[in-house]
């Protein structure tokens, strides 16, 4: 086989298409690949944010994509927008999961119009369909414990927090966070809300100088002063616990925002076989690239069990868990794949023009979201031996 017949083949399981869905979205983000393609390599040596994929994301139609049609958008559910993510990724790392937190922003609310039939979802729904919204998410600064704080003013909350790992931050225009309200009379409890990023009391700092993942503008947003009126708190929650709507956020964003690394691994993948061709043929090589698919092929099968958690199975602690085993084995052997990418590519993938470099780098996100690796066994093991795990996250 010749070096060009064997960079041509590409793993072909799972299947990256779900449905005629995904084939249509998939297809769009094809088409505007090449031109994310050529800017990435400015937005990673500036540590500049991507705005002007955003854009064209937007005039696509993507950024509505995950609301349901009847509400104005495109309908598509988590293996469908997965899809999407996952080609993105191939294009360009720092789209890929910028846009993947606004994506799992919509499909949350879209999940709980859908099968909950939660009349309050359906304004904001609507607003992103309409206006072609960017809902910005922070991230691990609002997981199960919370961040920030609220005080109780009349007629609402004012806000003072500091919201870390808040991509596309630049030119989002909703903030969905939340702070912790100590006061409560209950105790302390979390609200959430959306902050409009036009607000006055909120500043984005521009502090994203990161090792990977250079253009997602996930610089920290500073919260001081505004105040949430009390129509809009979405939520109250007790502290520090896990809440129902936390298990329906593990089962649909985690599939969505891990499409972003399998994506990144694939790229790599791809990369790294072209290069290997190039090299002189040795069993060493040829070894290193078999190690390489077989963590690849992993990687893509642990995250087609989150998708279909997702797609099929109700949230629960038990679904939870299974989704974070799954998120676990996905970023372990994504990272694994593309370390051996850089192997199997040898001393060119260590030069920067050949990009092989700059998705290792990138691929290193995958281990900070939650759940990390440590309280993910400790949630597995209380589950598997029927302790309690309401305070594990």
């Amino acid at each position: 086989m010749t070096p060009a017949a064997q960079a041509a083949i590409k793993p072909d399981f799972p299947a990256p298409l779900a449905d005629t869905g995904a084939t249509d979205l998939v297809a769009k983000v094809r088409g505007l690949g090449p031109a994310f393609a050529a800017r990435i390599q400015a937005a990673d040596d500036s540590d500049s944010f991507v705005a002007a994929n955003f854009a064209e994301l937007k005039a696509a139609g993507l950024v509505e994509a995950g609301v349901p049609a009847d509400l104005g958008g495109g309908g598509a559910g988590v293996a469908e927008l997965s899809a999407m993510l996952r080609e993105m990724a191939h294009h360009c790392s720092s789209t890929a999961l910028a846009f993947a937190m606004h994506t799992h922003q919509v499909a949350i609310p879209a999940w709980r119009w859908v099968r909950q039939q939660a009349a309050p979802v359906a304004p904001l729904l609507k607003r992103v369909a309409a206006e072609r919204l960017v809902l910005l998410s922070s991230g691990g600064s609002d997981w199960v414990a919370g961040s920030g704080k609220a005080e109780k003013v009349e007629g609402g909350y004012r806000i003072a927090a500091r919201k870390a790992f808040t991509s596309a931050s630049p030119i989002g225009d909703i903030l969905m966070t939340g702070a912790v309200w100590e006061d409560a009379p209950e105790g302390p409890c979390v609200l959430h809300f959306g902050i409009p990023m036009k607000s006055p009391h909120v500043k984005v700092l521009g502090n994203w100088k990161s090792m990977g993942m250079r253009g997602t503008g996930s610089h920290d947003v500073m919260i001081d002063g505004h105040v949430v009126p009390e129509e809009g708190v979405a939520l109250k929650r007790k502290q520090g616990e896990w809440h129902p709507l936390f298990h329906i956020i593990s089962m649909i964003a985690f599939p969505i925002i891990y499409a972003a690394y399998l994506g990144v691994a694939e790229n790599a993948r791809d990369r790294a076989v072209a290069m290997a061709g190039q090299r002189r043929p040795s069993d060493h090589v040829v070894s290193l690239v078999g190690r390489m698919d077989t963590e690849l092929r992993a990687a893509q099968m642990a995250h087609a069990a989150m998708v279909r958690l997702a797609e099929t199975a109700s949230p629960s602690a038990a679904t939870t868990n299974e989704t974070m085993i799954a998120r676990t084995l996905v970023a372990r052997h994504a990272l694994a794949a593309v370390e051996l990418a850089m192997e199997a590519a040898g001393g060119a993938a260590f030069y920067r023009d050949n990009g092989l470099e700059r998705l290792f780098r990138d691929i290193q996100g995958a281990r900070y979201h939650p759940m990390q690796q440590g309280p993910q066994a400790t949630y597995a093991g209380k589950i598997a031996l029927g302790e309690d795990i309401a305070t594990v996250f």
